[in-house]
């Protein structure tokens, strides 16, 4: 991807290693995310297939809201 093409400067000043609180947003598939995260870092994603409704909706039902990731942050900060 075109992420991991750059050097490792630039990765370094993009997603810094000192930094742990990490939550990364995907209503597709999450599972690529984590490497970006890391081990103490969060993804709020959808890993569930099939269910139909518009957009917003199935985000409310699934927790992939602005409030989930305040949520999430609080409680990796405090």
């Amino acid at each position: 991807n075109a992420f991991e093409a750059q050097d490792e400067t630039y990765r370094e000043s993009v997603l810094p290693a000192a930094v742990k609180a990490r939550v990364a947003v995907e209503a597709g598939v999450s599972a690529a995310w984590y490497k970006y995260v890391g081990t103490e870092g969060r993804v709020i994603g959808l890993d569930r297939f099939g269910a139909s409704a518009p957009a917003g909706v199935l985000f409310e039902h699934f927790g992939i809201t602005a409030a989930e990731v305040v949520r999430t942050l609080d409680d990796m900060l405090n």
